[in-house]
């Protein structure tokens, strides 16, 4: 009943004039982003992350998580009518939905993706309700230790649980890590790696890094590509969502089991991507009709847009809870919490109850509004892709440049955006992941303040992470993950039984 009283004060507040107004703004930015390739949930909300300092925190928050919620339903048009995912996640999505598309059923595909995707997060927001109060009042046993704890058990799990080379997760991350630790230690007050610069002294903003790795980097691969937009045209009428609602039911496991997916991938810093394509997987592998995948099944597309939507919108549970975020763009959400001078953790639950509780009533209402916006302006949306990528392309750079140069007013931010747009382009061309490097960039300073607190607590003895069930447990798990590679190439082969 706490719960339900306190969501019931969070309307009250994200229901005013200025927050319903912010909410629509974000959710039709959002899906214009998302709509884009080359841009993203966490790029659009980097690049106008400055243009919300000057709101109140709680209304700042609200816009942009709308721009995250927009993106995602944004990313499935493109996929749908273009075969070009606007996001990595909608990547699962082009494996039926196009199809459907040639076949004349854009307006069905579509439907079932937004309302899937409507479902995912309503799911994952119920979740989210009942139990971050939970996770928050369990989290106020951390200590230092705990906290270290809980930062290796993110690192180890991107390792662990990652797509791709363990070793180039692990490079990036050591990246991360070499950027953070720019500028005045904390402890000591010495200066690190600045090389006699004094623009160094500050370190690297991450907010500069974002832009330049996510948004400059999409645009100069997007230009060596030579993108050339064709697609179906679409319109989406009622007698097309009406039918199309009547099927959905018959999906109901497949939703469900998506669902599940969705919000333990995204709680664990899976994220909505491997969410989308393991929920699609299942789905083939269990569904009667699953030889069919890949020729237009409608449950083709509710599956991984269902599972992507529940990652994204429970990706924001561990951030808001343990200051841990579960994706890159709860990272970059992160970094805007700690600059509007929030603690992300257990405490904001009890000294920012307004600022909690409005943003998770948010959640509720954006995703309404969100379906209500798609479902109504498909075909706007659709005719975005039609502007030549020649004129699209230099109005993001601009962008992206007023959104570094407002962070410190500072020419230096600018050049710094282009640097890491040239790194975000060489990681993509080589193929190494930029989330575990945003991930130790915006949380390497904080982990190292932890390992060092425990170090002074316990004298230099790294038993202290072992010095009690909860440290040691998340330690442990933390440890597993990191060789978890390892093991399954090593278990196999001791399996195998021996000649002779």
């Amino acid at each position: 009943m706490a719960e339900l009283s306190a969501l019931f004060h969070g309307f009250a507040v994200a229901l005013s004039p200025l927050n319903v107004a912010l909410m629509f703004l974000g959710i039709l930015l959002g899906v214009v982003i998302g709509v884009l390739p080359g841009l993203g949930g966490a790029n659009g909300i980097a690049i106008l992350l400055p243009l919300t300092f000057s709101m109140p925190p709680t209304s700042a928050i609200i816009m942009l998580s709308c721009i995250y919620w927009g993106a995602l339903f944004g990313g499935a048009i493109t996929s749908v009518l273009f075969n070009i995912p606007g996001e990595p996640w909608s990547v699962a999505t082009t494996f039926d939905g196009y199809p459907m598309a040639q076949q004349g059923r854009a307006g069905e595909a579509l439907t079932g993706a937004f309302t899937s995707s409507f479902i995912g997060a309503l799911f994952a927001v119920i979740i989210f309700t009942f139990l971050a109060p939970l996770v928050a009042g369990f989290a106020l046993q951390f200590g230092p230790p705990e906290f270290f704890s809980v930062y290796l058990l993110t690192f180890c799990s991107f390792v662990g649980l990652g797509r791709g080379s363990p070793f180039k997760i692990v490079a990036a991350m050591m990246i991360g890590f070499a950027l953070a630790a720019v500028g005045i230690d904390t402890v000591t007050g010495q200066l690190r790696l600045t090389f006699g610069f004094a623009e160094m002294m500050r370190g690297f903003d991450f907010l500069v890094a974002v832009i330049g790795l996510f948004g400059i980097g999409e645009i100069l691969q997007s230009m060596e590509e030579g993108l050339a937009f064709q697609g179906k045209s679409a319109k989406i009428n009622p007698r097309v969502v009406l039918e199309t609602w009547a099927k959905l039911p018959r999906y109901w496991a497949s939703s469900f089991r998506a669902c599940l997916i969705g919000c333990a991938m995204g709680i664990v810093p899976g994220g909505a991507t491997p969410a989308s394509f393991m929920s699609y997987g299942v789905a083939k592998r269990v569904s009667r009709d699953g030889n069919k995948f890949g020729a237009g099944q409608l449950e083709g597309v509710v599956a991984p847009e269902t599972a992507a939507h529940a990652a994204g919108t429970s990706a924001l549970l561990p951030m808001l809870t343990l200051g841990v975020p579960g994706s890159p763009t709860a990272a970059v959400l992160l970094g805007g919490l700690l600059i509007w001078g929030l603690q992300p953790g257990p405490l904001l639950f009890v000294e920012q109850k307004d600022f909690v509780w409005g943003l998770i009533a948010s959640m509720y209402l954006g995703n309404i509004a969100g379906l209500i916006v798609v479902l109504t302006c498909v075909p706007f949306f659709a005719a975005i892709l039609r502007v030549p990528f020649s004129i699209i392309a230099p109005i993001i750079i601009v962008i992206c440049s007023i959104g570094a140069y407002t962070v410190h007013n500072a020419m230096m931010d600018i050049w710094l955006m282009l640097l890491f747009g040239v790194v975000g382009y060489t990681f993509k061309k080589l193929d190494y992941p930029l989330a575990p490097l945003v991930l130790a960039l915006v949380l390497g300073d904080r982990a190292e303040d932890s390992f060092r607190q425990s170090m002074l607590m316990s004298q230099g003895d790294v038993r202290i992470f072992f010095s009690n069930v909860l440290v040691g447990g998340i330690t442990t798990l933390a440890l597993v993950l990191l060789l978890w590679p390892l093991l399954v190439r090593v278990l196999p082969r001791t399996r195998q039984p021996q000649p002779g």
